[in-house]
């Protein structure tokens, strides 16, 4: 790709307003380098209302700003000795006589005029929608956990024995971009609607954030699946060893990394883009990926699975790496999601918890008329699991275990625990993990439902995969 070149602005900057940071933000999408030049005290005169030191240290706290200086010579000479490619003024200097365009013109240098788009102005409280949570609308299942003698106390404990797990972490790895929006309206040409876009934003999703969320939550995280050789994976490489997992990508020369995008304007989806390759992964890779795990396997507490059938679990595979776990005592969970293709949660047979959605349940069993608690009971049996988490969007968690014939409690609710979501697309992934290793710290169904109910509630009160922190579930429990 060509250099774009050098930018150039130069002003009093004694106020850093919105204007100016509209600008700044214009000029720094015509190049690749933008240099602000500050005019000295000398040269603003009476135009300089706060000392050259203080307007220099405002603007070279700017993110858009690559280098910012103090200018005690006119901007004339200073853009002779520079040779900006491109210089940039507001929109106001558009109609009057510009010293600068004499001397760009020597060298071929450009001038343009722009104020910059009010709509850059909101870029800050765009990417806030993706960070901030609103714990207000989180409560927790008070009634659920006096039924069953669980107390925060418990829960919190629970939480802080998480640091002490090794968790191996095997599906399918998936980024989701978020593409934020400024719709222009309606084509003329056809009935299209028209957007401009305005930012872009990258989160590790699938099988990756659910490794992200154990690293988050305190957990020693292993990461194995299998990517494209291409940058989204270079992307994921990096995104995962910052968040502190241990990833090992295998790469496959035949499929993309799975990318989904996500076109948004004004908090809503308009259009999902999906990139991927949904083979099953050549028995070569079978064979590098079961040699991945036996080098970890001797020293995990849980094993998950998670599974988007996009091709990294064929069901030889799966047999495989359940029986070597099963010889070793390993907790095992997992997750097959079929929101958008046919799926059977049922292949992973012997799991100490399933967590599957209504549908994914329905379409294992082939049971499309009986009630929830039967649904449950003939998934655990097909299966052979334990437990079954039956995730019911808004309605919440049906928490399931056992065949009905002990006395204690064996099928329960739990209301979503979230009453205003942002995104409720990564409420399954931390409800999967956070579930697993609460049963791997000694705890049971029940306060494994609670403690994954809550890590859904946290997640899906932003927007986009952002991974769970251990801390944010103590915070709502105290």
């Amino acid at each position: 790709m060509k250099d774009k070149g050098l930018v150039f602005v130069s002003g009093h900057f004694n106020v850093l307003h919105p204007g100016h940071l509209r600008l700044l933000r214009f000029a720094k999408e015509c190049g690749d380098r933008l240099v602000v030049a500050i005019e000295s005290d000398r040269m603003s005169g009476k135009a300089a209302h706060v000392p050259e030191d203080l307007r220099l240290e405002c603007v070279q706290s700017n993110n858009w700003v690559d280098e910012a200086f103090i200018a005690d010579v006119p901007i004339t000479e200073t853009i002779e000795r520079l040779r900006p490619d491109i210089v940039v003024k507001g929109k106001e200097h558009e109609l009057h006589f510009n010293p600068e365009l004499a001397v760009l013109e020597q060298y071929g240098g450009q001038l343009l005029f722009s104020s910059g788009e009010t709509v850059f102005s909101s870029l800050d409280l765009i990417r806030k929608e993706f960070t901030n949570l609103d714990s207000r609308s989180i409560r927790l299942p008070h009634e659920y956990l006096k039924r069953h003698g669980v107390t925060n106390t418990r829960l919190s404990s629970l939480l802080q024995n998480f640091t002490k797990l090794k968790v191996c972490v095997i599906g399918d790895l998936i980024i989701d971009e978020y593409i934020t929006c400024q719709p222009l309206g309606m084509s003329q040409e056809d009935t299209t609607i028209v957007v401009m876009p305005l930012d872009t934003t990258r989160f590790i999703g699938g099988a990756g954030i659910v490794a992200a969320h154990a690293a988050g939550l305190g957990a020693s995280v292993q990461f194995i699946s299998v990517t494209g050789r291409d940058t989204v994976r270079d992307f994921a490489m990096d995104g995962l060893a910052e968040v502190g997992v241990d990833a090992r990508l295998l790469v496959d020369d035949s499929r993309p990394t799975t990318l989904k995008q996500r076109y948004r304007s004004k908090g809503k989806s308009l259009l999902r883009v999906s990139h991927l390759h949904q083979s099953a992964i050549s028995v070569a890779l079978q064979k590098q990926l079961l040699l991945e795990l036996e080098r970890v396997i001797n020293g995990i507490d849980v094993l998950v699975f998670s599974d988007f059938n996009y091709g990294c679990l064929p069901q030889s595979l799966v047999e495989q790496i359940v029986t070597m776990a099963q010889n070793r005592c390993v907790i095992m969970a997992a997750d097959s999601q079929s929101s958008s293709q046919v799926g059977d949660i049922s292949r992973f047979k012997g799991m100490d918890l399933l967590t599957p959605t209504e549908r994914e349940a329905r379409i294992s069993t082939r049971n499309r008329e009986d009630g929830l608690v039967v649904l449950a009971e003939q998934l655990r049996q097909q299966a052979s699991a334990k437990n079954i988490l039956l995730k019911l969007g808004e309605e919440g968690l049906l928490i399931h275990a056992g065949n009905g014939k002990a006395k204690e409690w064996l099928t329960d609710r739990v209301d979503a625990l979230n009453s205003a979501p942002k995104d409720v697309a990564g409420a399954g992934d931390s409800l999967l993990i956070t579930s697993a290793m609460t049963m791997a710290s000694g705890g049971n169904i029940w306060e494994a439902g609670c403690l994954g109910s809550l890590a859904a509630a946290v997640q899906v009160g932003r927007v986009g995969n952002t991974p769970i922190q251990s801390d944010e579930l103590l915070r709502e429990l105290n």
